[in-house]
């Protein structure tokens, strides 16, 4: 049966794999930054309780959850968050009790229950705000070092092959192949990054690379980690590949 509330996206970023879906829920908070699975997650809107999984986004602003009819909808993550509380429930009762017309009135229209949905979510869309400034608490007890700042568009690099080795994937049967590179380094100007990791591709296996090997080549960089490994930063696409 289908879901008349949805808002199903026209386009989205569908999660990598398990562990691209953990990093961004812990930035909405929806996982603690100590989860190391995720976690089932309910939609309580439009009078429902209903299982649902978080597979993309449009934006930052935007989740896509998927329910058990295979149905799409777009989602504020902070009033998904909302929905996640045992209170929840009887809140959202409340408001639509307040909200209620007079006797004799006309039944509240569907266009109008989308609407009170909708203002609940801009309420509730401030509240990360003003918890923003607890991220940086952390940092209080024990000094970080200070974060790369990785260029935004593709630029020129080297690296050692370090290891081969595979990651679970949640959303495939299947694990993913992936290669994990040493003293990985910005060409122009010259930055030092350490260790990365990629996917390894058809076009990286077609080198027919072993542990050892030096690469030349461009890509972009971006902090993402490997799961169940210590590697912070993930190359995206690498090309004109050149071994050294």
């Amino acid at each position: 049966m289908a879901h008349a509330f949805t808002i199903e996206p026209t386009t989205y970023i569908a999660f990598e794999d398990e562990a691209a879906q953990i990093e961004k829920c812990k930035e909405w908070g929806l996982l603690s930054e100590k989860a190391a699975k995720t976690k089932a997650f309910f939609y309580k809107g439009n009078g429902m309780n209903m299982a649902c999984s978080i597979i993309g986004y449009v934006d930052n602003m935007t989740a896509i959850i998927e329910f058990d009819n295979k149905q799409l909808h777009c989602i504020h993550p902070s009033y998904l968050k909302e929905m996640q509380a045992a209170s929840y429930s009887q809140r959202l009762t409340a408001v639509t009790e307040e909200a209620a017309v007079p006797a004799g009135a006309e039944s509240v229209k569907p266009q109008e229950e989308t609407a009170l949905q909708t203002a609940n979510t801009e309420v509730i869309t401030a509240e990360p705000k003003a918890e923003a400034p607890k991220a940086a608490e952390p940092s209080k007890g024990k000094a970080k070092k200070q974060k790369l700042q990785l260029p935004e568009e593709k630029i020129k690099m080297t690296a050692i092959i370090k290891e081969f080795t595979t990651v679970p994937n949640h959303f495939s049967d299947n694990d993913d192949e992936v290669i994990i590179y040493e003293a990985v380094t910005i060409v122009d100007p010259e930055t030092e990054v350490g260790d990365a990791w990629s996917s390894h591709s058809a076009t990286l296996k077609k080198l027919e690379l072993e542990v050892g090997d030096k690469l030349t080549f461009e890509g972009k960089i971006v902090a993402k980690k490997l799961t169940k490994h210590p590697v912070p930063y993930k190359i995206n696409n690498p090309a004109k590949l050149q071994k050294a």
